[in-house]
């Protein structure tokens, strides 16, 4: 898929989100790359399997009173990555691109792996 299309789906993923979780995310970004470096896997430990996306930044629920003037949070979502899990679990890809999206936005919002899978979002 295009970086356009793939863009697009985004977008249109974010304005899916409940406006009480879309007014709270500040100083966020979504960032899309083909792949995660070599160097990203090593830092994050990943030696098998596939990195689909990240979170890099302090969650909400972390932030003390004195967090501001701080380059924005990111969410990294890698596109190929997403892509071929996709086909290998035979699920559409816009599927795909929303279970990351919201998996990565709620450690933005202080969710951790397991709060995320009894919410269903892995």
């Amino acid at each position: 898929m295009e970086r356009e299309e793939f863009e697009r789906i985004v977008l249109k993923l974010i304005d899916e989100l409940p406006e009480h979780f879309r007014k709270d995310m500040e100083n966020v970004s979504i960032v899309l790359e083909e792949r995660p470096s070599l160097d990203l896997l090593r830092k994050v430990g990943v030696r098998s399997g596939k990195l689909l996306g990240i979170y890099q930044g302090v969650p909400l629920t972390k932030r003390g009173l004195g967090y501001n003037g701080v380059l924005p949070d990111r969410i990294i979502l890698f596109m190929r990555e997403i892509e071929e899990e996709a086909r290998m679990e035979n699920v559409p890809l816009v599927e795909k691109i929303k279970n990351v999206l919201y998996h990565e936005i709620g450690h933005y919002f202080g969710l951790n792996e397991e709060e995320l899978r009894k919410l269903g979002v892995f």
